[in-house]
């Protein structure tokens, strides 16, 4: 039998958090592409706007976990996000959201958006590593 795919060990199933990440890198490539002015079809911005309706609400969901662990006293993980994390990507979303139904983006909402986008990739960095942000390069 041939047998294809991953042969590693570290090998799992995609759980919520990995769903929730990838989403969230298909957003930052559409934030991006925005910014830099590529144009924007029925179908891209049909796109935008379902994928950043998850976004928004799994960061609202995200986001109150993590404040609940904070205000329990327990200490969370090392590799997990803070509030403000969550809360960026929260309104990352919603912006993702406005662009996508066509409202208008003035230069001081682009410098924003822009703002935001490089807080949460330097989080990711900082929490994932380098290598793995090179998805950021088709943007």
């Amino acid at each position: 039998m041939l047998r294809l795919g991953s042969t590693s060990p570290d090998t799992r199933e995609m759980d919520l958090d990995d769903i929730f990440l990838a989403r969230l890198k298909l957003l930052l490539i559409m934030a991006k592409a925005y910014l830099k002015g590529w144009p924007m079809g029925e179908h891209r911005s049909q796109a935008m706007l379902e994928n950043a309706r998850h976004v928004e609400s799994e960061s609202i969901d995200l986001g109150r976990l993590m404040n609940a662990i904070n205000h329990d006293g327990a200490t969370p993980e090392p590799n997990e996000y803070d509030y403000l994390f969550y809360q960026r990507v929260k309104l990352l979303a919603i912006m993702v959201k406005a662009v996508a139904k066509g409202y208008p983006m003035g230069e001081q909402r682009k410098a924003a958006m822009q703002e935001n986008l490089d807080m949460i990739c330097q989080t990711l960095i900082l929490s994932r590593g380098e290598a793995d942000m090179a998805f950021l390069k088709v943007a």
